[in-house]
């Protein structure tokens, strides 16, 4: 993979410079920089830091690979390129420096210069290289050895779903559109039942005069649930117009779909930098490829590059059809950096244009919710069920976020209401069981129910910290204190560094004599507060007063009632 080429090649060639202790003063710093850079995806400072490590050092392989790769992650292919032909023209193999040269050449459609390489010791793999040929030798005006080759491809085991995806494709972008239907309803494979393949068909059954059909694929695809670009899809279906195929238009359009269709195959194998560099040179191919430049969005989010993934968001046209997903994705990367009121703006400007959309509604009721917003939160969930069928999978989720809210609010009659909606959708779902039980019994009320409840969260949720620590603050808070100790224990185990846990576990100790431990478990949990979270459950001055006088005191303090007597043999 990419980045173990950064750690070791890279590193080969700082370890050769060190020996000319020149050299290696000059370039030590800004190669340090790039290569930490490297190694937490900033792949904007790694390729500012290498630039300048390779100006001092241009004869190290190992910097060209790792400048290479790192100019590649941002998706400056021009500025790659120099490099990687530098290397190739010195015999160096190296599969970053391969891609960049060949995206490159497929960009300005020189075909036969690509099919004149050898791939052999030119190539990125096997499977890759196939692929890029059989569609170049389209581009090249070679249709029928390039729908042979997808063919010779086809029976290489493992990829054949790749193959035929992609030959149906072509022969589409040809006009061929019976052949392509033909591939797509006999050999259907894991791509063609991708949102794009099943649109991609779609397009096709249009053509030949089937939009009825074309109707029926997409909804058994995606159901009722839909969005803008499926929505106008199917009404213009539905309207009796002719879709035309987009999804191919050149033999560029194919090769760059080349490269996208195996980023989403590396997704479930490779690291997201690795992907990234696919669907980096997907967009190179083609810039509209808006799947692409989604996913590289959502690639870069993944590796925490907030900043990169809200600007390459905001590159989706405000008159896409997917706009309002790419919208979506913008807050998501806002509020992760820290940047929530930038957030709720970018999603109460898509509920003004996107008002049927129940999503966004949902996801601004998520936002203000954890903003602690309760009110404006109910308000965006109320709208949000209201567009949502109670039929739809997400439904239950919609009433127990609402309330949450609610209980916040302290609308008990309400939140209850939705809780045990919630469960109706949903029934057994731990999460909603969980917060019912555990807000029943701070209530004091319908205790046998709420424990049940509680423990039928943790038969479904064994492994879950939260939940098991539910039932073991549920049995102490019935003065159950015995049975309380062994799940109060189980759940610091799943959650050892949470310092509610750890608190909760303390007070338990304490209410059955064992107060030496509880001591202990509290200034566990006062070890682990962070002082910077202002959302932070966990209370340090309390835990800091029941170090001081014990938790007898503090609960007479507190006006609370008194524990019970202790198991403490007396």
């Amino acid at each position: 993979m990419i980045r173990s080429i950064l750690s070791t090649t890279a590193l080969a060639a700082l370890v050769t410079l060190t020996a000319q202790s020149g050299v290696a003063q000059s370039i030590a710093g800004p190669y340090l920089a790039g290569r930490q850079a490297a190694r937490h995806s900033d792949f904007e400072a790694a390729a500012r830091y290498y630039t300048q490590a390779l100006s001092r050092a241009p004869e190290r392989a190992g910097l060209m690979e790792a400048t290479v790769t790192s100019h590649l992650g941002v998706g400056r292919i021009d500025r790659a390129l120099p490099i990687a032909k530098l290397m190739e023209s010195r015999g160096l193999r190296s599969q970053s420096a391969h891609m960049t040269v060949i995206a490159d050449l497929l960009a300005r459609e020189e075909y036969d210069t690509f099919l004149a390489r050898d791939v052999e010791t030119l190539g990125i793999g096997p499977l890759v290289d196939g692929l890029l040929t059989a569609w170049a030798e389209i581009g090249a005006g070679l249709e029928d050895e390039g729908l042979a080759r997808f063919d010779e491809i086809a029976s290489e085991r493992g990829v054949r779903g790749f193959a035929l995806y992609h030959k149906g494709m072509a022969l589409a972008g040809l006009g061929d559109f019976e052949a392509a239907e033909a591939l797509f309803v006999d050999e259907a494979g894991p791509l063609q039942q991708t949102r794009r393949g099943a649109m991609a068909r779609a397009e096709v059954l249009s053509q030949l005069g089937r939009n009825e059909d074309a109707i029926a694929s997409l909804r058994a695809a995606f159901g009722s649930s839909s969005d803008p670009e499926l929505s106008a899809m199917v009404l213009a279906l539905e309207a009796g117009e002719v879709l035309t195929f987009t999804h191919i238009t050149s033999a560029r359009d194919g090769l760059a779909e080349v490269f996208y269709s195996l980023a989403g195959a590396l997704r479930q194998e490779a690291g997201p930098d690795y992907t990234l560099i696919y669907g980096r040179v997907a967009r190179h191919l083609r810039p509209d490829h808006v799947d692409a430049l989604l996913l590289n969005a959502d690639l870069l989010e993944e590796m925490e590059q907030f900043d990169l993934a809200t600007a390459a968001y905001k590159q989706v046209p405000d008159d896409h059809p997917a706009f309002h997903a790419a919208e979506l994705g913008r807050a998501a990367a806002l509020r992760q950096s820290g940047k929530q009121d930038a957030a709720i703006e970018v999603l109460e400007q898509l509920a003004k244009r996107f008002g049927d959309l129940p999503i966004v509604h949902s996801t601004l009721g998520d936002v203000l919710r954890q903003q602690d917003r309760f009110e404006e939160a109910v308000a965006a969930y109320d709208i949000a069920i209201d567009l949502t069928g109670e039929e739809e999978r997400g439904a239950w989720f919609l009433h127990y976020a609402r309330a949450i809210s609610l209980e916040r609010l302290k609308e008990w009659p309400r939140a209850e209401a939705d809780f045990r909606r919630a469960l109706e959708l949903n029934p057994g779902q731990p999460q909603v069981l969980n917060y019912l039980g555990y807000s029943l019994v701070e209530k004091q009320i319908k205790l046998d129910e709420a424990l049940a409840m509680i423990e039928e969260a943790v038969a479904a949720s064994p492994d879950s910290g939260y939940i098991v620590d539910s039932l073991g603050w549920v049995l102490y808070r019935l003065g159950r204190y015995d049975e309380a100790v062994g799940h109060m224990e189980r759940a610091v185990e799943l959650m050892p560094v949470d310092p509610v846990v750890n608190d909760h576990l303390g007070d338990v100790y304490w209410a059955v004599g064992r107060t030496r431990e509880a001591q202990f478990q509290w200034m566990r949990a006062l070890s682990f507060v962070d002082p910077d979270d202002a959302d932070a459950e966990a209370d340090p001055d309390r835990m800091r007063r029941k170090l001081e006088v014990g938790l007898d005191q503090v609960l007479e303090e507190e006006g609370a009632a008194p524990l019970k007597v202790a198991n403490d043999d007396g």
